[in-house]
């Protein structure tokens, strides 16, 4: 039997003995995961959506507002409290925010507690370490990393650093003549922090305190040149980092130096060959992703509008593609694994939806559920803890 025949059978066959075959078996309060949807400040969003996945059939629930805030671009969650955070604007000023999550399913919602001014600018992207005493915010126009204590209840205590990127790659026109920080996270140690900067081609390191939620220079790991570096992944064996290059639409595999907090370059792929995007007015790489169990890597085609699939060597860290699949939506800005593995939910900013897709345990390919929801410009997906 063809191999794309087999795993989507497969996947269809999960799909029906996961679908209830009465009306009265109606999946439980406990098969459902909560979905939290960042949007951009465009019309008509109005700020943080929530849904809900069925872990049972892939099934999502419409989608509600339970929070205004302008352009909740990213989204975190404290790893222990029920804590959410977003990178926004309240009345015009560039915050941070952090909200109470009060209930779950469809009764679930958000509780302003506070929001600090970042002071630098906007944030595109915000993450909070394993401890939850420390937030970290990157501010893409003025090109810089931004870090925050927190207090125990989870709300922000004060910014304890800011650290300026200077300089510029200057290899793609109006995209890399000055520093842009896009992305936020931590060592599997927690020992450094990592900010991809697309301006720079370099993934700039720091020194982390977690008791002083303070930052300290630490050198850079070199992204291909003109690649633009957006986001990025550790492995769950910390021993590899996948680098998404947004302007290139690649991703370069890194062997990583625990000890030391350094990172070397080994693989650079394409997510997509150039002659496939050639007939693209528009193409940019926007998200990475890892699954659960560490075999598959995942990366979006904003334009290509699709989402490619790797496999990962298990001796090298290094990728092979196993297939590019259709997102049925317009511009995947943002998507996400559910912690499970089971189900991939992909944002449409464009086409202002998310949909559902299972995923095959075996091969990593993604298979529509045919589950597809509206939602007023998604740009990140977030599921609750």
């Amino acid at each position: 039997m063809n191999r794309r025949v087999f795993f989507g059978t497969l996947a269809a066959s999960m799909l029906m003995s996961a679908i209830p075959l009465t009306a009265s078996a109606q999946s439980s309060d406990r098969s459902r995961v909560d979905v939290w949807i960042g949007t951009s400040s465009a019309k008509p969003s109005k700020g943080i959506y929530h849904c809900t996945l069925d872990t049972q059939n892939g099934k999502l629930s419409d989608s509600r507002l339970v929070a205004e805030i302008d352009g909740p671009g990213f989204l975190a969650m404290h790893p222990h409290k029920e804590v959410l955070y977003a990178v926004g604007a309240l009345d015009r000023i560039p915050v941070v925010a952090a909200y109470k999550v009060v209930g779950r399913g469809a009764e679930a919602s958000l509780e302003l507690l506070n929001s600090i001014p970042i002071g630098d600018g906007g944030a595109a992207h915000v993450s909070v370490d394993s401890q939850g005493k420390m937030l970290l915010t990157a501010q893409y126009g003025s090109g810089s990393v931004a870090a925050f204590s927190l207090a125990p209840d989870g709300s922000i205590q004060k910014r304890t650093a800011l650290m300026k990127h200077e300089g510029g790659s200057q290899i793609v026109p109006k995209r890399q003549d000055k520093p842009h920080a896009h992305w936020t996270g931590f060592s599997p140690d927690e020992r450094f922090a990592f900010v991809p900067d697309l301006g720079l081609d370099k993934v700039m390191i720091y020194e982390v305190d977690l008791n002083q939620a303070t930052l300290k220079a630490h050198g850079f790991g070199q992204a291909p040149l003109g690649g633009g570096p957006r986001h990025m992944k550790f492995h769950p064996n910390g021993k590899w980092i996948f680098v998404l290059n947004e302007l290139e639409l690649s991703v370069t595999v890194f062997d990583y130096d625990a000890e030391n907090g350094t990172m070397t370059p080994k693989q650079t792929i394409p997510t997509v060959s150039k002659s496939n995007l050639a007939k693209e007015a528009f193409k940019s790489a926007s998200e990475i992703r890892i699954h659960p169990n560490g075999e598959f890597v995942y990366s979006a085609n904003r334009g290509h509008d699709t989402i490619t699939v790797f496999a990962v060597d298990s001796q090298t860290g290094e990728l092979s593609v196993v297939e590019i699949e259709n997102v049925r939506g317009a511009t995947p800005r943002n998507f996400n694994l559910d912690p499970s593995g089971n189900w991939l939910l992909a944002a449409g900013q464009d086409s202002h939806t998310l949909a559902s897709f299972v995923v095959d345990p075996e091969s990593g390919e993604l298979a529509y559920n045919q589950s597809i929801i509206q939602v007023p410009s998604p740009i990140c997906v977030l599921f609750g803890r």
